[in-house]
């Protein structure tokens, strides 16, 4: 069973609603070659960004479930906001619609916007309780009310984790709109390529030194691209931490967190070296599979970047950094683990009987 734990998907181009592209916020040009927003634009690096031709992707490569999150750019930071509620109902909406259209494919993910806390809390129970999703899904950093950035694990947003807990969700930390708060020339990629690993070592360290992990023990979080420079930075933390623990006062030491069952990392982090030292740390119990897929930074088929989707847990275990129990661990049943006990076994219990069928 392979499960893909970290998966985008685009909709097609007349599927956006028009107040959208007229407002410039997000759209897809008619030809698919491009996404765009005022002043901005990324092309469509690869077809399976779309629905029917992810289907494709997926049985070519032998992924039998993917988890999709919620697009980057609809995280809603900046907008107005009776704008930015049309745009996220727009995106759990056309998210939900996939799930409930492909139960065995696709496990979607829901964002709300942790500025306006309220309308949050009211948009998580409609997609919990009406819609069926059990993933949401938060970027490191928002804008306040006030045109302030803010970590995502503040006290402000804790009626939300309470709430998250009381679901019992799984929770998605994806880092963007660096280039919004981080006040560098955007060039060379570098927020995508720097920025957005500092980011989400930012947003962990924030969430541990709360303990979160021990306040709401419900709720599993998996922190995107591996929590790369959260792994390297644990000594760096744990030296301030004991070295000035006035800063620390009533927060929770580093270690604490370190290997927890409810943390999660995945595993697009590029290099065994990485991965080594995240297995290390944290144990192969706490890590999923994640393609990132169908970005260029994502494991995908390219002979320039010599990958295809799973060859990093393919060197892994040709190291014998893993073995191959753990290799299919990281691949279906942390997955499963993270989603949560009960979503997660009534979805290995339909993709085996499916696969059980298939053989």
């Amino acid at each position: 069973m392979r499960i893909n734990g970290h998966s985008h998907l685009l909709p097609y181009p007349e599927q956006i609603p028009d107040f959208m592209k007229k407002k410039e916020i997000f759209w897809i040009d008619d030809d698919r070659k491009y996404m765009l927003q005022k002043g901005w634009k990324r092309p469509i690096t690869d077809s399976s960004f779309f629905l029917n031709e992810k289907l494709e992707w997926m049985e070519k490569n032998t992924i039998d479930h993917a988890v999709v999150l919620n697009l980057s750019q609809l995280y809603g930071n900046g907008l107005r906001l009776e704008e930015m509620k049309k745009v996220l109902r727009f995106q759990n909406d056309f998210n939900a619609s996939i799930q409930e259209q492909y139960p065995d494919k696709f496990t979607t993910g829901f964002v709300v916007h942790c500025g306006y806390v309220r309308g949050a809390l009211w948009e998580i129970e409609r997609c919990v309780e009406e819609l069926g999703l059990r993933v949401l899904c938060l970027p490191t950093h928002y804008m306040d009310s006030v045109g302030s950035w803010r970590s995502v694990f503040d006290e402000e947003t804790e009626p939300i984790f309470e709430l998250a807990n009381y679901y019992k969700l799984a929770i998605e930390i994806h880092p963007y709109d660096g280039e919004k708060f981080i006040h560098l020339e955007n060039t060379a990629w570098r927020f995508h390529l720097i920025w957005m690993l500092a980011q989400c070592a930012d947003s962990y360290h924030f969430y541990t030194l709360q303990g979160y992990h021990e306040k709401y023990p419900g709720i599993r979080v998996c922190f995107a691209h591996g929590g790369q420079l959260a792994q390297i930075n644990l000594g760096r933390r744990i030296q301030g931490f004991d070295g000035r623990p006035d800063l620390f006062q009533g927060k929770y030491h580093p270690r604490k967190a370190v290997g927890h069952p409810n943390i999660f990392f995945d595993t697009l982090v590029h290099d065994l070296d990485s991965l080594e030292l995240m297995i290390k740390r944290q144990g192969t119990d706490q890590i999923i599979l994640g393609l990132d897929d169908p970005y260029p930074l994502g494991e995908m088929e390219s002979k320039p970047q010599s990958s295809y989707p799973g060859k990093l847990l393919d060197l892994a275990l040709g190291a014998d950094a893993i073995d191959g129990k753990q290799y299919q661990e990281i691949w279906a049943d942390n997955v499963l683990r993270w989603l949560g006990e009960d979503y997660g076994s009534d979805l290995k219990e339909r993709l085996s009987t499916k696969l059980e069928k298939k053989d």
